[in-house]
């Protein structure tokens, strides 16, 4: 299948969560300051076997969430890999899942890379912790950076 995107950024957690909603908000802040046709930008508040489709699309795939553990405001970088293939979908999509979906569907499954952000306060409530809000806005900040660079998609996976 050919590719039709270059770069798919899917930020996803639930938004009345907490520090849970780091990477639905990353995914909105990146959304309203990159106009590129050649990346798609998904806010979600959980990943859903729908997004094997324009995963399958893509060149390279960057996913941004939450992690319950770590110090707060922590950003990790992962290279991720398909899982292997399972008997059924749950509720409980993951990253790698998605991947191997989009490789059995339809035949194609890009590079992909995982940011997390520590949080620090899942409890009920819109509003980020002060060093959460802090980390999204530096991933958004240098993702943004280096997608505005000519070689981005490539060396984005790279130096990040």
């Amino acid at each position: 299948m050919p590719h039709t995107l270059i770069t798919l950024v899917i930020g996803y957690g639930n938004t009345l969560r907490g520090d849970d909603g780091a990477g639905f908000l990353a995914a909105e802040l990146l959304r309203d300051r990159l106009h590129d046709p050649e990346i798609e930008i998904l806010g979600q508040h959980q990943l859903t076997p729908e997004l094997m489709e324009p995963i399958s699309r893509a060149a390279h795939v960057i996913f941004i969430d939450a992690a319950v553990s770590g110090r707060a405001g922590k950003v990790h970088r992962i290279p991720l890999r398909p899982a292997p293939a399972c008997a059924g979908f749950t509720h409980h999509a993951t990253p790698e899942s998605l991947l191997a979906g989009a490789q059995s569907l339809y035949g194609h499954t890009p590079e992909a890379t995982l940011y997390t952000i520590a949080g620090q306060s899942f409890e009920t409530g819109q509003e980020l912790s002060p060093s959460v809000r802090r980390a999204v806005n530096e991933l958004v900040a240098t993702l943004e950076a280096q997608f505005a660079k000519p070689q981005a998609p490539r060396s984005l996976l790279e130096k990040l």
